[in-house]
């Protein structure tokens, strides 16, 4: 296979998808012919760097195929990590481009927009002739079982509250709310303190508050998050940014307490749940939702918004509606993979259903067996392999949790026994480093909003 004058060895293809080229193969192909050294480095909050040191080709012929590795991989450390400025050491040419490409009108203005917001820090690319060194503050975050506790979980249809005690769970509860559809932070606000409240009603005392929800946490406030989705701006600046640290305090004082994205309580949950670090926990549900626990059980405060970093190089890889970027995780380990499969197997999805409702149908084809089911499955789990791969090189994880509705039933079994077959035989070095799990019972039973209530340390 060749992309961008690139020759590609690849041996396991989607069966659905033929024009898949792994970016994780593409990389290492352009790397083998690339002598030019090169140095990014990316800047996020207090002061936090991820610094790489990679090499390019440097002549004119091959100038597409170096923007394009580097486009692809100053995306990935962003969504990876995080970050508001990009320093370039060793080349002005991948300078000019990065300073075009991360501007109002460049071809990565989302990017460069939405990290601006989330940083609150203006979007530089900066020429250096010293790149900074990595800079990374990993924290001790969750396990604190002591004393009495809540944990909240903030869920786009529900939100669910623990009540605990050294570490036993005395009372849960689960409420259906509407936050994605509401414009009021008032409702949000009073939902969040009604579910402390509740909990607290069945505590002696409250000592800690641990919190875990859907979007991007920067000292415990909130940047980014679905679930606010129709609040204004101006509304969102004052009201909400910091909802979680008022509900607490306002209703509690100040107590200890942390805000932290949940899938980063995923993880801690599995590697509570496998009793081992370096976890890597993927749910494949309405997105793919990432966090990860490194190899001393910390947390590192990284996005982990792996759904926004590509893992294909297809030119024809289809487009995320939201960031407009192609071949990015979300089209690939969501209910939209399956989606996007499904029509190419030969199964009809009827126009009106709910993409959950999707799903279902394609879930139910394969509980009997039907062929064309599995062979979405197959695709998916040819998809994760390779994909796999490339997580692992850049968390270097030996642990990856897989939950989430997409891994449910036969589906997820296949999904699974495909990675497997494929790693073993593209990739045997990450394939003898790498364990993949599924939730066991413990994890099911001990609840996330029971994990979060160990995540600050009282």
């Amino acid at each position: 296979m060749e992309h961008l004058g690139i020759n590609i060895d690849i041996r396991n293809i989607p069966e659905l998808d033929s024009g898949f080229v792994p970016l994780h193969r593409f990389n290492q192909a352009f790397l083998a012919g690339a002598k030019k050294p090169l140095g990014i480095a990316v800047e996020r909050a207090n002061g936090e760097m991820a610094a790489v040191e990679t090499f390019i080709h440097g002549t004119p012929a091959m100038h597409e195929a170096d923007c394009y590795y580097i486009n692809r991989l100053v995306k990935t450390i962003l969504w990876m990590k995080g970050g508001f400025r990009i320093y370039v050491r060793g080349d002005e040419g991948i300078y000019a481009y990065l300073k075009e490409a991360y501007s109002a009108g460049g071809c990565q203005a989302f990017d460069w927009e939405y990290m601006a917001g989330i940083f609150e820090h203006p979007f530089e690319v900066l020429l250096t002739d010293t790149l900074p060194e990595s800079k990374d503050a990993p924290k001790a975050i969750g396990g604190h079982m002591t004393g009495c506790r809540i944990g909240f979980d903030a869920g786009g249809s529900d939100r669910k509250v623990s009540a605990v005690i050294d570490g036993e769970a005395v009372y849960s509860e689960e409420v259906v709310w509407f936050p994605k559809t509401n414009s009021d932070p008032d409702y949000h606000y009073e939902g969040i303190v009604a579910a402390l409240k509740s909990a607290a009603s069945h505590l002696p005392r409250v000592d800690a508050v641990g919190v875990s929800s859907a979007g991007i946490f920067i000292n415990n406030r909130t940047m980014s998050a679905s679930l606010f989705l129709k609040v204004p701006k101006d509304l969102y600046d004052s009201k909400v940014k910091d909802i979680y640290i008022r509900a607490i305090t306002d209703t509690f004082g100040h107590i200890p307490y942390c805000v932290v994205n949940d899938g980063d309580v995923t993880a801690l949950a599995g590697a509570m749940s496998l009793k081992t670090n370096s976890v890597l926990g993927i749910a494949m549900g309405t997105s793919e939702a990432v966090g990860f626990v490194d190899a001393r059980g910390l947390i590192t405060g990284w996005l982990n918004e792996l759904a926004f970093v590509p893992v294909d190089a297809n030119p024809e890889a289809m487009e995320d509606e939201w960031s407009h970027d192609i071949g990015c995780g979300v089209k690939y380990f969501s209910q939209d993979g399956v989606i996007k499969l499904a029509p190419r197997a030969g199964i009809s999805l009827e126009e009106g259903l709910s993409p959950a409702e999707k799903l279902k149908v394609v879930q139910k084809l394969m509980e009997a067996d039907d062929d064309r089911a599995a062979a979405v499955y197959r695709s998916i789990g040819v998809y994760l392999a390779h994909t796999l791969a490339y997580y692992y090189s850049l968390y270097e994880c030996h642990h990856v949790l897989l939950l989430g509705r997409v891994m449910s039933g036969k589906g997820g079994d296949l999904i699974i026994a495909t990675c497997r077959k494929v790693l073993a035989d593209e990739y045997p070095e990450v394939a003898g480093a790498l364990s993949l799990a599924l939730p066991d019972e413990y994890f099911r039973r001990v609840g996330q909003s029971a994990v979060a209530a160990s995540l600050p340390e009282a």
